[in-house]
């Protein structure tokens, strides 16, 4: 008698209408998601177990269909996700390529951006301070430490003009963020 780990494992059913809906429903009350994230996610429940209704399946509409009814906010989803990754200290085009890979485009996007053009010093600031960057430095870096802390803060998303000035900002000085912002 095989043991219960090497019995194969039963096949799961075709989803039908029904089963779909109740699948995104799940997904929806799990997680916070776009309609892009969610249709994906269905397409990807399709593709491995299969289609077993009256027309073909259309992973997008039950999206759309959730998104009318309100269990999916897509503008609410950008400025949640903007909001988060400017307070882990990431910059503008960081988000966007978050917002992007999540499927958040037009207006949704614009909102957010807005918000993270607002955000976008304290952020850098933040993302500084976490790494000990520039003001928060110990000592002065040497040119490659300096180089590897440019490139850092230039994966995270901020504008070179605003890396530079916060780095050339002596360890254990003040930070001014409106000047920050205005050079």
């Amino acid at each position: 008698m095989p043991s219960p780990s090497s019995a194969p494992r039963r096949a799961r059913p075709a989803l039908t209408p029904a089963s779909l809906d109740e699948l995104a429903l799940s997904y929806v009350g799990k997680f916070a998601t776009s309609r892009a994230k969610l249709a994906a996610y269905l397409s990807r429940k399709l593709r491995e177990r299969g289609w077993d209704g009256p027309s073909p399946a259309d992973p997008r509409a039950v999206a759309d269909r959730m998104g009318a009814l309100g269990y999916v906010d897509d503008q609410a989803f950008a400025s949640a996700r903007a909001r988060s990754m400017l307070g882990r200290g990431y910059g503008e085009r960081r988000v966007d390529l978050a917002l992007h890979a999540a499927g958040i485009a037009g207006q949704d996007q614009d909102l957010a951006r807005r918000e993270v053009e607002k955000g976008a010093v304290d952020a850098a600031i933040r993302f500084a301070r976490r790494r000990r960057i520039g003001p928060f430095a110990h000592d002065v870096p040497d040119p490659k430490t300096r180089e590897r802390q440019i490139a850092a803060m230039l994966r995270a998303g901020h504008p070179m003009a605003l890396v530079k000035r916060l780095i050339d900002l002596p360890p254990g000085s003040d930070i001014d963020p409106v000047s920050l912002e205005n050079e």
